[in-house]
């Protein structure tokens, strides 16, 4: 049985929670932030007993564990930016290449991924090595280009990898067109300096129409390189043999010093 001073005690409980419940709203929070403040040191000394305890037990562990647990994150921190890093380059391939196909030009035939793997060591401008071979459908003659022009044709065919012959090579003539004055005329070397980007052109006959930068194309003669393929443009012309050709220096639209990664063309079935 309650005692006559516990039914005062709930008495006064539940009338100090009615008073509670009908004070005006601005009163109400002035108590809830007087309450607040009246507990927050306690809530503070319960998170520094926290971190105090943390602390605590990580003196009480063995230096040698320590030491052992910090090489082990060290090792993990140097994992994880090496594959970060491989992201970022994967990142960064993935973004050329997309952007590589979308500005490809199109015609009757699909165009097939290489990287380049080696250069000539003695004229390293002058050919490429592809990781594309026979096992992957390679075939003699293969032009091979990027989205900003013209690169050169697989020259010689391998299991695996092929050899690419330049444009500007002696190895690899090409046979383009000026896009504005429909003039036709060869890129051959040895005269072309392919390691400053720019080769040489003559022309079938004297054009004067053929002016600074003026778009270059493969024509399609010769069978090899499809017509309407981008080589570059040009930069300067000049008659030669008394005047019955025309020279141009054209600067090539692929940069062929920085490739890594170029495209096959393959003919549809």
């Amino acid at each position: 049985m309650f005692k006559r001073s516990h039914y005062i005690a709930l008495g006064a409980c539940a009338l100090v929670l009615l008073v509670l419940l009908n004070l005006p709203a601005p009163a109400s929070a002035r108590l809830k932030l007087a309450v607040g403040g009246v507990f927050l040191p306690l809530f503070g000394l319960s998170t520094t007993s926290d971190s105090f305890v943390d602390q605590a037990s990580y003196q009480l562990l063995p230096r040698q564990t320590l030491i052992s647990e910090l090489r082990r994150l060290e090792d993990e921190n140097a994992q994880l930016r090496l594959l970060s890093a491989h992201a970022n380059d994967a990142i960064a391939e993935n973004n050329r290449l997309r952007t590589q196909l979308g500005l490809l030009p199109r015609g009757p035939w699909k165009h097939r991924p290489a990287r380049i793997v080696g250069r000539d060591p003695s004229t390293w401008w002058r050919t490429l090595l592809i990781d594309y071979g026979s096992r992957h459908g390679a075939s003699l003659n293969q032009p091979v280009l990027t989205a900003d022009g013209l690169v050169g044709r697989i020259a010689v065919v391998g299991h695996s990898h092929s050899q690419v012959a330049l444009i500007g090579d002696s190895a690899c003539g090409v046979a383009v067109l000026i896009a504005e004055t429909r003039d036709q005329g060869v890129i051959k070397g040895p005269q072309s300096t392919v390691e400053s980007g720019i080769v040489e052109l003559s022309t079938f006959q004297h054009s004067p129409q053929i002016l600074a930068g003026h778009t270059v194309v493969t024509s399609g003669d010769g069978g090899i390189f499809p017509k309407g393929l981008p080589v570059g443009r040009i930069i300067d012309t000049r008659p030669a043999n008394a005047g019955l050709f025309t020279t141009a220096r054209i600067r090539l639209g692929a940069n062929l010093n920085r490739l890594e990664e170029v495209w096959v063309l393959q003919s549809n079935p």
